[in-house]
C-alpha cells in the first residue's frame, strides 16, 4: 500500500450542524447580518485536515436533496428528524462557493447519501493502492473499515480526532468481525436515522446476541435458544430486522461519476478565496489559508504614509504598523448594525492622522490643561494583564478629537508612577468633564486601584451598542469596522498569540505601544461620536443614561470591595457532600442492580436502556449515545426512581466541585475576600452576570445549594450581612405592562398571589384553596410570563397536555389581559422585528418571522418575556444606582457588595441599620414609578443565608 496515497472522503453535512450548533449561544454574524457559523465549522475542520493530515486526494461529500432508494424502501427512514435550521441551509450554497475557491470536489449523487458516495469511493481507492480516511462522526462507517480504509471521527473542541482501524471497530462496539457492524444495527436499529431495529434490543444486547449466534440470520434462526420477551421479539419482528439491516448498509455501488484522479489536491484559488473571506469576515481563516497579510481591508499590504506618531514634542515620524488583524477577540465575528462595506475597510496606513508620544513633564502638563478644558475626552489604560488587582499599569491614552490622540507611558519604578498619575489626577477626577471609553468598568477599576477616583458623568460605546443590539458583540475592533469602516491594528501585533511565548505590553517598544493605544482612543471618541445620535434615534437612550453609564462606577466599588467568606465552613460542608455523594451513589447501585460509572453519560444511558430497558423515553445523541441530560431524566424521574437519584447524585457533585471546593481558592491573597466581576454587556434582556467565580448562580431552591450561602459572611463582628430582595417583581412587571386590573388588585390588596389565582383559575374562594392548587398556580403565575405552552406546563405539573391546556385557558379568562398583552407584544415583534423594556433597551428577534415552528416559538416565548425580565433588571441597576449615591452622600460605612438577580447584599454597620434599611427599601421600591406596588423583602443576619 502506497504511503503517498491519502485520500479523505469528508461527510459534509455533520460538520456543517457541528458548526451551527457550537456557536448557537454565540452565532457568527457578518456586518451584513449573514450567519456563517455552519459554514465557519466546516471551513474549519477542512482547514484542520489539510493542515495535520496532509492528504494527497481530498473531497467534500453530500447527501442529495432528493429521496433515496432507502426512502423508497422505507418511508419512515430520517421521518422523524427535525426541519433542517434555515441558517445551515443558507450555508449550503456557500459550501460549494468555498470548496471550489478551495478547489475541493464537492460530491453529490442523486438517489444516493453521501454515505454511499463515500463507501463506493473508498472500496475503488482501496484497489487502486490508496489509505482511506472516512471523515465522519457517523458510527456506521465502521462496516467498511479495512487495514487501509480508517473510520476518521473529528475530536471535539481541541480534542484530536479518534481513527478506528479493524481492531479498534471490534474492541468498541465488541464484535469479533467488521461486517457485523452491519447486524448491530439491524437488530439495535439507529435512532439518528429512524431505523426501528428490534424493540427492546439496545446496543449491548444486539453485541451479545453476536457474541452468541455470530449473525443476524444464525440469531432469527436460534430463537429457540432464548426466552421471555427477547425470543418473542426477536421472531416477532424479524422481518424489521432484516429491513433495518437493509437501510443500514451502506451501497459500495453508488453511479459516482468522478474518478480518484480529479480528487487530488492542488492550490486554491488564493484570490477568490480572499475575496470569500474578507465577505464572510473570517480572518483567523483568512491568515491560515491566504498568509499573515490577510485582513479585512481589500489591500493588507503596503507601509503606512499617513500616520504621524510625533515623539515628545518634536517633529512627528513616520510609522509602519503591523499587518494584522483583530485576533485578540474572534475578528470572524464582526456584529452587524452598520452594513460597512468590507472592500471599504480602512487601516491606519489608510486615515490621516497624528499620534502624540506624551513622555515629559511638560508633555503631561500640557496635556492636562487642554484636558482640564474640554467637555469631554476619551480615555484608555494599558496593562500587562486583565486582572485589575494584580496587573500592573503600563500607560494611559487620550484623545479629544478625532484623528488626534496622546499617549502617557506610566514608569515602573513606584515613585515615578506616582508622579505621573498625580499630574493626570485633576483631569481624571474633575466632575465636571464627560470621560469616554470602551469598556470603562476595567479601566476606571485600574486607575481606582491606582488611588484615582474618575468623576464626572461616564460615556461607554460598548455599552451603548449594547443597549441598541444586545445580542450582538460589541468589541471595539468589531464596532469599528461595522460603524467607521476602518479595521484598528490588533493586539496580537503586538504581544503575540496567546500561549507561553505571548508577551505583555510592559515587553513591547514604547513607540509601538503608543500608536496601537492612541488608535484605541481615537477609535473609541469616534465610535462614540457615531453611536450617540443612533441610541438616541433608537429611544435607548434611557436604558444607556439612567442604567448603564452611571452603574459603571457602582460596580467598580462591589467589586474592589468584595466580600468575605469562611472557607473553614465550606471545607466541613464538602466532607457533608462527599459523605451524601457515596450514599446516593450506593442507592442508584441497588436501584441499578449492578454497579457501573455513575458520572459518565455513556455508562448511564447504556444502564437505563439496554439493561435496564426503561422503555419510551430513550434518546440518542447525534454521536450515537443515548442521552442522559436533565431534561431526560426529568421525564423518567415521575416513574424511575434511579432518574431522581442520579439528578440528585449530579447536583450534589456540581455542588461541591463548582462552588464548595472552588470558592476557598477564589479568596484573594491581598485582600483576603472574594471578589467577582460583573459584566454588563451579555444578556439580552439587560442582567448582569457574574464571573470569576459566578456567585449568581449558587443554587437557593435546593437546601443542600442554600448552605452555601451560609459561608458567606460580614468583615468583622461590628457588622452584620443585610439582605434585600425584590418580592415576585417580574410578576408585578407584568402586572404593570399588561394593565392587568385583576392581577393588579392582587397585589394593591397585599394577598398572595399565587393563593389568589389558584382561587381565580379553580373557581374556589381563597379559604379552599389547597396546596397543590397553589403549586399549579405558582408554576402558571410563572410560565406564562416565560410564554408557556401546554406541553410545557403539563411536564412541570406532570400532568397531561390536555389538562394543561384547560388551566391555562382558565387562567386568561381571569386575566385576559395578559393574554391581550402577550398577543399584542407579538404583534409588536412581528412588525418592527424588536421589543423594549420599559426604559427603551431594544433586543431584536430576528426568528420571529422564521419558518422553523421551534424557533419562531422560542423568538415569541423572548418577546413576550424580554419587557418584563428587562424592565426588573433595570429597576434594580437604577436602585443601585440611588443606593450607593445616597450612601456616599451620607458617608454611611455600610457597603453594597453583591447583585444577585433581585436581591442585593451589604456589608451593614451594625450601628446604621435604621438609615440603612430605609434607604435600600425606598430606592429598591421607587426605582421605576408603577401603579403596581413593589415590595421590598429585607433580612440581617450573621450570613448571607440567615439575612435572607
Amino acid at each position: 500500500m502506497a504511503k503517498d496515497k491519502r485520500l479523505f472522503l469528508i461527510d459534509g453535512m455533520p460538520l456543517l450542524y457541528r458548526g451551527h450548533f457550537i456557536f448557537m449561544r454565540n452565532p457568527r454574524v457578518t456586518s451584513k447580518g449573514l450567519n456563517t457559523s455552519a459554514l465557519y465549522g466546516l471551513a474549519n475542520s477542512v482547514l484542520q485536515i489539510i493542515e495535520k493530515e496532509k492528504p494527497t486526494h481530498l473531497a467534500l461529500v453530500f447527501d442529495t436533496s432528493e429521496p433515496t432508494f432507502r426512502h423508497r424502501r422505507y418511508p419512515d427512514y430520517k421521518a422523524h428528524r427535525d426541519a433542517m435550521p434555515e441558517d445551515i441551509a443558507k450555508a449550503i450554497p456557500l459550501t460549494h462557493v468555498l470548496a471550489a475557491a478551495l478547489r475541493i470536489p464537492m460530491l453529490t449523487c442523486p438517489g444516493y447519501e453521501a454515505d454511499d458516495i463515500i463507501g463506493t469511493l473508498a472500496k475503488r481507492a482501496e484497489a487502486e493502492g490508496f489509505t482511506t480516511y472516512m471523515v465522519t462522526p457517523d458510527k456506521d462507517f465502521a462496516q467498511l473499515v479495512t487495514p487501509h480504509t480508517l473510520l476518521y471521527r473529528p475530536g471535539k473542541a481541541n480534542e484530536p480526532p479518534e481513527i478506528f482501524g479493524p481492531d479498534d471497530v471490534l474492541a468498541r462496539w465488541g464484535l469479533s468481525r467488521v461486517d457485523q457492524m452491519i447486524d448491530l444495527l439491524g437488530l439495535a436499529g439507529d435512532a439518528a436515522d429512524n431505523i426501528p431495529g428490534v424493540p427492546g434490543i439496545g446496543e449491548k444486547t444486539a453485541q451479545k446476541l453476536l457474541q452468541q449466534f455470530g449473525s443476524l440470520d444464525a440469531a432469527l434462526a436460534g430463537t429457540d435458544q432464548l426466552k421471555g420477551k427477547q425470543k418473542e421479539n426477536l421472531e416477532a419482528f424479524a422481518d424489521q430486522a432484516r429491513l433495518s439491516r437493509e437501510l443500514a448498509t451502506i451501497s459500495v455501488a453508488a453511479p459516482v461519476r468522478e474518478a480518484l484522479d480529479e480528487l487530488k489536491c492542488v492550490e486554491p484559488d488564493r484570490e477568490k478565496l480572499g475575496q470569500l473571506l474578507r465577505e464572510w469576515e473570517f480572518v483567523s481563516l483568512g491568515k491560515r489559508l491566504v498568509g499573515e497579510t490577510f485582513s479585512l481591508a481589500a489591500d493588507s499590504g503596503g507601509t503606512s504614509t499617513q500616520g504621524e506618531l510625533a515623539i515628545g514634542g518634536g517633529e512627528p515620524q513616520k510609522t509602519k504598523p503591523p499587518a494584522h488583524d483583530d485576533t485578540n477577540s474572534p475578528a470572524d465575528e464582526v456584529a452587524p448594525g452598520g452594513g460597512a462595506e468590507i472592500a471599504e475597510l480602512k487601516g491606519i496606513r489608510d486615515v490621516a492622522h497624528t499620534y502624540h508620544l506624551a513622555d515629559s513633564a511638560s508633555a503631561h502638563t500640557a496635556l492636562v490643561a487642554r484636558l482640564q478644558q474640554a467637555p469631554m475626552f476619551c480615555f484608555d489604560t494599558e496593562t500587562t494583564g486583565l486582572d485589575v488587582r494584580h496587573t500592573t499599569l503600563v500607560g494611559m491614552s487620550f484623545a479629544l478629537a478625532p484623528h488626534e490622540a496622546f499617549y502617557v507611558p506610566v514608569p515602573a519604578d513606584t515613585s515615578a508612577k506616582a508622579v505621573v498619575l498625580d499630574a493626570f489626577r485633576p483631569a481624571l477626577e474633575n466632575a465636571a468633564s464627560v470621560k469616554c471609553g470602551h469598556n470603562l468598568k476595567f479601566d476606571i477599576s485600574i486607575l481606582r486601584a491606582h488611588g484615582i477616583r474618575v468623576a464626572g458623568a461616564l460615556y461607554d460605546t460598548m455599552l451603548a451598542h449594547y443597549v441598541m443590539e444586545p445580542e450582538q458583540r460589541h468589541g471595539m475592533d468589531h464596532l469599528a469596522r461595522t460603524y467607521l469602516r476602518y479595521s484598528p491594528i490588533p493586539i496580537t501585533a503586538l504581544i503575540g498569540e496567546k500561549g507561553k511565548d505571548q508577551k505583555t505590553m510592559a515587553d513591547v517598544e514604547v513607540a509601538r505601544v503608543a500608536e496601537y493605544a492612541a488608535e484605541d482612543a481615537d477609535v473609541t471618541l469616534q465610535l462614540q461620536a457615531v453611536l450617540a445620535p443612533l441610541v438616541r434615534k433608537q429611544e435607548a437612550e434611557r436604558a444607556l443614561a439612567e442604567c448603564e453609564n452611571p452603574l459603571i462606577p457602582v460596580l467598580v466599588d462591589m467589586e474592589s470591595e468584595g466580600i468575605r467568606i469562611d472557607s473553614k465552613a465550606l471545607a466541613e460542608y464538602s466532607k457533608v457532600l462527599e459523605k451524601d455523594i457515596a450514599a446516593l451513589e450506593a442507592e442508584i447501585f441497588k436501584a441499578a442492580g449492578t454497579r457501573f460509572n455513575v458520572s459518565s453519560p455513556k455508562q448511564l444511558g447504556e444502564i437505563l436502556f439496554d439493561y435496564m430497558k426503561i422503555e419510551g423515553k430513550a434518546k440518542k445523541t447525534r454521536t450515537g449515545q443515548y442521552a442522559t441530560n436533565e431534561e431526560v431524566l426529568t421525564q423518567l424521574a415521575a416513574e424511575h426512581k434511579i432518574a431522581e437519584l442520579v439528578l440528585e447524585f449530579r447536583n450534589c457533585q456540581k455542588l461541591k466541585s463548582t462552588y464548595v471546593d472552588t470558592l476557598p481558592e477564589a479568596v484573594d491573597a491581598s485582600t483576603g475576600r472574594v471578589h467577582t466581576t460583573y459584566n454588563q454587556a451579555v444578556t439580552a434582556t439587560g442582567r448582569m452576570q457574574s464571573q470569576n467565580p459566578n456567585l449568581q448562580n449558587i443554587p437557593i431552591r435546593s437546601q443542600r445549594g442554600r448552605e452555601i450561602r451560609r459561608a458567606f459572611v460580614p468583615r468583622n463582628n461590628d457588622y452584620a450581612l443585610l439582605s434585600a430582595d425584590y418580592s415576585q417583581i417580574e410578576l408585578r412587571v407584568a402586572a404593570e405592562l399588561s394593565n392587568e386590573e385583576a392581577l393588579q388588585q392582587t397585589f394593591r390588596e397585599g394577598r398572595d398571589v399565587h393563593a389568589a389565582t389558584a382561587a381565580r383559575v379553580n373557581g374556589v374562594e381563597l379559604t379552599a384553596v389547597t396546596p397543590e392548587m397553589r403549586r399549579q398556580a405558582k408554576m402558571v403565575n410563572f410560565g406564562i410570563i416565560y410564554g408557556i405552552s401546554a406541553f410545557g406546563l403539563g411536564q412541570r405539573l406532570k400532568i397531561g397536555r390536555v389538562e394543561a391546556g384547560q388551566i391555562i385557558d382558565a387562567y386568561f379568562r381571569q386575566y385576559p389581559g395578559i393574554k391581550t398583552y402577550m398577543e399584542a407584544t407579538i404583534a409588536a415583534a412581528r412588525e418592527h422585528g424588536f421589543v423594549r423594556t420599559l426604559l427603551g433597551r431594544r433586543r431584536m428577534l430576528p426568528e420571529i418571522h422564521s419558518r422553523n415552528a421551534t424557533l419562531r416559538q422560542a423568538a415569541e416565548r423572548n418577546a413576550i418575556n424580554t419587557p418584563i425580565q428587562g424592565t426588573a433588571a433595570d429597576m434594580i441597576k437604577i436602585a443601585m444606582i440611588r443606593i450607593h449615591a445616597e450612601f456616599s452622600a451620607q458617608k454611611i460605612k455600610s457597603r453594597m457588595l453583591l447583585q444577585v438577580h433581585d436581591e442585593l447584599v451589604f456589608d451593614l454597620c451594625r450601628s446604621e441599620e435604621q438609615v440603612v434599611r430605609e434607604i435600600v427599601e425606598r430606592c429598591m421600591r421607587t426605582a421605576l414609578p408603577m401603579q403596581v406596588p413593589i415590595v421590598v423583602e429585607i433580612g440581617v443576619g450573621e450570613n448571607w443565608l440567615e439575612a435572607h
